[in-house]
């Protein structure tokens, strides 16, 4: 392994990629208003199609307006297109898996993803293990996790407990996208090159993933669902999530990975300030316990 990929593996994050991710997490936790807004007028893997299918094309202008290559050979096709697939995978498996369990025990079980992409960069990219303080404040933050979304009892109904599979299921596929792109050659292209991949891929799989679930939209969209839309698709996959696939080829996986704690948080506060969610005591100290596991996680 060469210096600079080595570097690029163990990286902690600087003052400014950590407010860059902060940014993104706090644009995530709005992303699950905006589904739950439009839910109601298009069904969630619609959503989901729809939305990788349009970003496609508009990260595909943008990128023929800067000269960003997308089609030259550079041996990363199957790498890209397994990316695809588990991008795919792991949406629908949250969508479908919302029809069976709670948001709150979805919440919980698909931020175990953090320890996936920990767990399996011990494999793929050893240089990138944690050491004892970094599993403290990785344990800290998913603590803080449990203290804001409570400890979900034993499922009571078979569906529930399918639901809840469905979305370890999903924290899975989410680790291994992260995993996949981290120790392939995705990681030598453009994250422009490497969302397209996901999206060109993703988007027929949802497509007729939302078929196959009988999924219709039965009357025009409102003009809430269609700005909700507009907000995933131009600003969440087609801006943030090219921009964190850039911060994943820069800094290691497994730190990134922790900071996607923030993202429920941010849910939990935007659910509050749109919807009129209630906010429990408990959520400050949930906070505080995220953001101590953060800063003993990236530490150099």
């Amino acid at each position: 392994m060469s210096s600079k990929s080595y570097t690029s593996t163990t990286r902690p994050l600087d003052a400014l990629a950590a407010s860059i991710v902060v940014v993104l997490c706090l644009s995530w936790g709005f992303n699950q208003v905006a589904t739950k807004l439009a839910i109601h007028d298009i069904p969630p893997v619609t959503q989901a199609a729809v939305r990788s299918a349009v970003a496609a094309l508009l990260i595909s202008a943008y990128c023929q307006l800067r000269g960003i290559g997308l089609f030259k050979r550079d041996g990363t096709l199957w790498f890209g297109i397994a990316a695809g697939i588990l991008f795919a995978v792991e949406f629908i498996l949250i969508f479908q898996g919302l029809l069976y369990t709670t948001a709150s025990r979805a919440t919980l079980f698909i931020y175990l993803a953090p320890f996936f992409v920990v767990l399996g960069a011990r494999i793929v990219l050893p240089a990138d293990r944690f050491k004892p303080p970094q599993w403290l404040g990785l344990s800290l933050s998913f603590i803080g996790m449990v203290i804001a979304f409570g400890v979900p009892p034993p499922a009571t109904d078979p569906r529930q407990l399918i639901g809840d599979v469905m979305m370890v299921g999903a924290a899975l596929f989410w680790a291994a996208t992260t995993l996949t792109i981290k120790a392939s050659p995705l990681t030598r292209i453009s994250a422009e090159k490497v969302m397209l991949y996901q999206l060109v891929v993703s988007a027929p799989v949802m497509a007729i993933a939302a078929i196959l679930l009988g999924e219709r939209i039965t009357h025009v969209p409102s003009a809430v669902a269609i700005g909700s839309m507009a907000y995933q698709t131009v600003w969440v996959v087609s801006v943030t999530f090219v921009i964190w696939f850039a911060l994943v080829a820069r800094y290691s996986a497994s730190r990134l990975s922790a900071f996607t704690f923030l993202t429920p948080l941010f849910g939990v506060a935007a659910g509050h300030l749109v919807l009129g969610d209630p906010l429990t005591p408990a959520f400050a100290a949930a906070v505080a316990l995220v953001a101590t596991g953060l800063v003993l996680v990236n530490r150099a």
